[in-house]
């Protein structure tokens, strides 16, 4: 069957990713391999001191992005699709969307980058022996209840960004259960019932009405649900009406759920690092950590199996702002060059640095960094005087600091809790340029990484596969899905931690830990 027949016939699988820079659409076919994609790039605000996208660049933006796949589709083998056999939305974890009865967004969009929550985060975790981060959608809520903000006896449902537009699409309020760990605690596929009675009394010590249980989207584990594209959502999606109604939709689900599908890493022992304008570690657990810590969140797979994240809000972003600087230099000179050349060329010289850089540590905090204490952001380097400073040690510290506040996290599970991984896969921007930031995660973490090459395409490619699952799984568990489905044949460049490399990031770190108290006084 030929491309243009499996369109046709609706043998292809559509996933749609709402990332921090880029909204991304991945269109695959029944070998689950990427055959056409769209993006739209956009940007969050920083309005009234939130973090957020307003309802218009959503809207707009996922339009966008869906004409964009519609016309490489059209490009690449001339035909436009009616139908797909699934579809599924992801998005950025986390963060808070509050609705009325009437689905009237009360407030912006709140993101996972903002750092507001501390006192709702820091009652909620003592109240039930569990960690709950900031970002996460229940400390929003409950911070707002905190506050006293004029929108909370308004509330109706609150959901997730990939909540809010499977429900425009699709009229179902429900999320995958990765996704809703991100809201509340999950446990046993559900949100965790004694925490919910725990919760109900405090709530209504502050004057809260409502019912959590009514108030939060409900939870689907991967391929359940019966979720379909309505008339409506169609319209939405491609204003021209060449869409019809009565896609499948699957479950939602959140970038660290699509990233441990892309990844193959949803069995115990299973591990990944996902590293694009945030960066963060997911490890599949065989057993319940023994205490709980402000570093790591309790997550789930998109299965349902607990897992080990640490998140760091702050990643490639100051990272890419350099690259573009050099990028203005080179074209100063009258030698522009092309995005992906420009990043090969600073990324591969990087790995000519020295192992510590020389002695230079940058700090890549945009916005708050709670894994490494810092409250606010603001990017900064420094450098020992007697330091080697060149190109090769700067762009190096540059990937070292991406990665940086990842490893403080993920040492508390090597260390404290004597968790091992099996296997680290990274995927995301960061690892596109092969061989750098890898080799680099590999002697920070102190364990091989490997990286698959479909690494570039990151979630949209996941949540398709997620996509497929649902309508292809026949029962299958979602493992023995990806293991036999869809990596069988999957192409792995891995590496090992280099003795030298391991040291000098090693020391990297130690000076790094040393500035932080200069970070914090910036910030302020």
């Amino acid at each position: 069957m030929t491309v243009q027949e499996k369109i046709r016939n609706n043998k292809t699988y559509l996933g749609i990713e709402f990332g921090s820079t880029r909204i991304k659409a991945v269109l695959i076919d029944d070998t689950f391999a990427p055959i056409a994609s769209g993006s739209h790039q956009w940007e969050n605000r920083f309005e009234n001191g939130v973090w957020t996208y307003s309802e218009d660049d959503i809207i707009d933006g996922l339009r966008d992005c869906y004409a964009d796949l519609i016309r490489d589709i059209s490009e690449k083998y001339g035909v436009v699709p009616k139908s797909y056999g699934a579809m599924g939305i992801s998005g950025m974890m986390h963060g808070y969307m509050a609705f009325d009865e009437n689905d009237k967004l009360l407030v912006p969009f709140r993101t996972w980058r903002n750092t507001m929550t501390e006192q709702a985060a820091a009652e909620l975790s003592e109240l039930f022996g569990f960690n709950i981060p900031q970002r996460w959608s229940i400390a929003h809520l409950y911070q707002a209840i905190l506050n006293k903000e004029e929108h909370v006896p308004k509330i109706a449902h609150i959901n997730t960004l990939a909540g809010y537009i499977h429900y425009l699409l699709s009229g179902k309020r429900t999320v995958g259960v990765g996704e809703a760990s991100g809201i509340f605690p999950i446990e046993n596929g559900t949100y965790n019932e004694k925490y919910i009675e725990k919760l109900i009394p405090l709530l209504k010590s502050k004057d809260f009405a409502g019912d959590i249980r009514d108030i939060l989207p409900a939870v689907l584990s991967a391929g359940e649900g019966d979720a379909v594209l309505t008339e409506k959502g169609a319209n939405l999606l491609d204003p021209t009406g060449t869409l019809e109604a009565g896609v499948k939709l699957c479950p939602p689900e959140g970038d660290a759920g699509t990233g441990m599908v892309a990844t193959n890493s949803v069995l115990p022992g299973t591990g990944n690092v996902s590293a694009g304008t945030s960066i963060f570690s997911m490890l599949v657990l065989s057993k319940p950590l023994s205490g709980y810590y402000p570093e790591i969140d309790v997550v789930t797979t998109p299965d349902g199996s607990p897992v080990a994240m640490v998140h760091c809000n702050n990643c490639c972003s100051e990272l890419d702002a350099w690259v573009n600087m050099f990028g203005e230099f080179a074209a100063l000179c009258g030698n522009s060059m092309d995005k992906s050349s420009l990043y090969e060329l600073l990324y591969k010289n990087a790995l000519n640095g020295d192992p510590d850089c020389g002695g230079t540590v940058t700090y890549n905090f945009l916005s708050g960094e709670p894994v490494a204490g810092a409250e606010n952001g603001r990017p900064m380097y420094f450098r020992t005087p007697d330091g080697n400073f060149n190109l090769a040690n700067f762009f190096r510290a540059q990937l070292y600091s991406s990665m940086a506040a990842l490893k403080m996290g993920m040492d508390i599970l090597f260390e404290n809790e004597k968790v091992t991984a099996d296997k680290i896969t990274g995927h995301g921007g960061l690892f596109k340029v092969k061989g750098a930031a890898q080799q680099f995660l590999a002697d920070g973490l102190g364990s091989a990484v490997s990286v698959m090459q479909t690494a570039g395409e990151g979630g949209a490619w996941g949540m398709a596969i997620l996509a497929a699952y649902a309508a292809v799984g026949n029962g299958k568990a979602l493992h023995d899905f990806l293991e036999k489905e869809v990596f069988s044949s999957m192409e792995v460049y891995t590496v090992s931690p280099d003795e030298n490399g391991a040291a000098g990031f090693a020391a990297f770190l130690e000076n790094y830990k040393k500035g932080l108290a200069a970070e914090y006084a910036a910030a302020k």
